[in-house]
């Protein structure tokens, strides 16, 4: 197994997907982060540092070591990313970043925004998440991005440290997201179609490719364009300022239309929000915070001028972010590893081991005497939706922060609202996997199993600290225990803005 000593201080670094955490108090592994994006591509390098907490690792210091150039997303052809040029930009950054793809450890590789529409999208993401280590590939939608937006920004830990509430506008390529943050969590999202590169074009104004979304901002200020024709400054600001009003409708909670089409990638927000800070992230956002100034054959700076424009009169108190083009992708993967308490339940025992299953923490109404099922089905079902999980392609995970005494009623209402919550994942033969802080898996799995009859697998293990943004996986079990060794892998994601050593 290759080791590097740290001169300076005196660390061990890793670099072999063979070794054991058990042993050792304190590991160094290598992190990538990939993000594919309808206008932009990158990555991002980074050295964690783990230290042992009783029965699991957390991190204690963590450190960017190389972040890549900006690439503009190559297509071959409207609809069709080139993977081939992107593969080259790919291996150029490990090249210069001076890592092999063997030597990492963990990473996270994240298609987002309108790339994930691209019909080799997926293949994409498998692609790479085989060729750059263990990388937890995550096929962002849109209420997905916009949460790890707020997440990167910072504008989630900025509503803790404020003591207010904080919106962060994510305004990229082909759609802007907006996050309302509140007490350090996301409380409301939106995307829509608003964007700098819905339009791209040439140097002398020729227009090389429009959006479909680029087209309908276009013909509702009159301009009827196609590739090849010129664009005018004039016209480009107009269509910005059209765009930057609608953001701004869409940020009050309104619903956009252009053509007669909503503009909204989702629901709109919920309520109209005391904003108390607000914030901007994305590619955009460079330019509204003037850290770029070279044009990139798109509606960027313009755009950015016109939203600047109209700021104040939404929140005077504009805030930096921590990160702007890349808070999508602040944080590759760390790894910490726990062990399950001993009172847990897995049936049939070959529905393990399980891998890169994410972690949903929905609230869950566990305080009373009593459990509402519909309310833990409800809970549930909102952050599946939220974290773009709905579809039940995959298992998910439920993190239960059991409160309260386990009598047979209130297990029989929460397994019954849980089941009910996952029922687009269970429809596809996913086992149901729940992982709580307690003492009580072992009970809940054999309710699900003996009393309700589930037909699909259980996994409930517990004696876990898990949140939002975790992807564990599940061993198979120990026989020298009963216990299961799960490894938690989180998103990153900053409290101070990163030096970018190039």
């Amino acid at each position: 197994m290759p080791i590097e000593q740290d001169e300076t201080g005196g660390r061990i670094f890793f670099s072999s997907t063979g070794r054991s955490l058990e042993d050792d108090d304190q590991v160094v592994v290598l992190s990538v982060g990939v993000d594919i994006g309808s206008s932009t591509s990158h990555l991002v390098f980074s050295r964690i540092v783990l230290e042992r907490l009783d029965s699991r690792y957390v991190v204690t210091e963590r450190e960017t070591f190389y972040a890549s150039d900006i690439l503009l997303t190559p297509y071959s052809a409207e609809n069709t990313i080139d993977a081939d040029a992107l593969g080259a930009f790919i291996a150029k950054e490990y090249a210069d970043a001076k890592v092999e793809p063997g030597e990492i450890d963990t990473g996270a590789l994240i298609l987002t925004g309108v790339a994930v529409q691209r019909k080799n999208a997926r293949a994409i993401g498998e692609l790479f998440a085989k060729e750059a280590g263990k990388l937890v590939a995550v096929s962002a939608g849109d209420n997905l991005e916009t949460v790890m937006a707020a997440y990167g920004s910072g504008a989630v830990a900025r509503s803790i440290r404020d003591e207010c509430v904080v919106m962060n506008v994510d305004v990229g390529g082909g759609t802007s997201k907006i996050a309302v943050c509140a007490e350090g969590k996301v409380i409301d999202v939106a995307a829509v179609d608003i964007g700098a590169r819905l339009l791209c074009l040439a140097g002398d104004g020729t227009i090389l490719r429009i959006e479909e979304a680029g087209r309908r901002h276009a013909l509702d200020v009159g301009l009827r364009i196609a590739p090849g024709d010129k664009l005018t400054l004039d016209q480009a600001r107009t269509v910005c300022s059209a765009m930057a009003d609608k953001l701004f409708e869409t940020m009050r909670g309104g619903v956009p239309t252009a053509q007669g089409v909503s503009l909204l990638r989702t629901e709109p927000l919920s309520q109209k929000h005391n904003v108390g800070r607000i914030q901007f992230s994305g590619g955009v956002s460079e330019f509204i915070t003037g850290n770029e100034t070279q044009k990139f054959g798109d509606l960027g700076p313009i755009l950015a001028d016109e939203i600047r424009k109209r700021v104040d009169a939404f929140c005077p108190n504009l805030e930096p972010s921590i990160e702007g083009i890349r808070a999508t992708v602040v944080g590759a993967s760390q790894y910490t590893i726990q062990l399950s308490g001993s009172t847990i339940f897995v049936s049939p025992l070959d529905a393990l081991p399980l891998r890169n299953v994410p972690v949903i923490a929905p609230s869950l109404p566990l305080s009373g005497e009593t459990i509402d099922p519909a309310a833990v089905a409800r809970e549930t079902q909102a952050m599946l939706k939220r974290l773009d999980l709905a579809g039940g392609e995959q298992p998910v995970a439920v993190f239960v922060p059991w409160q309260g005494s386990a009598t047979f009623q209130r297990l029989d209402a929460f397994c019954k609202g849980v089941a009910d919550g996952l029922a687009s994942v269970l429809k596809n033969g996913h086992p149901l996997v729940l992982a709580g802080d307690g003492d009580v898996g072992g009970l809940l799995g054999i309710h699900l199993h003996e009393e309700m009859k589930l037909a699909n697998p259980v996994v409930s293990i517990d004696g876990l600290e898990l949140k939002e943004f975790d992807y564990i996986d599940i061993g198979t079990m120990l026989d020298s225990s009963g216990a299961v060794p799960v490894v938690i892998k989180s998103l990153i994601f900053p409290a101070a803005a990163p030096d970018r050593p190039r």
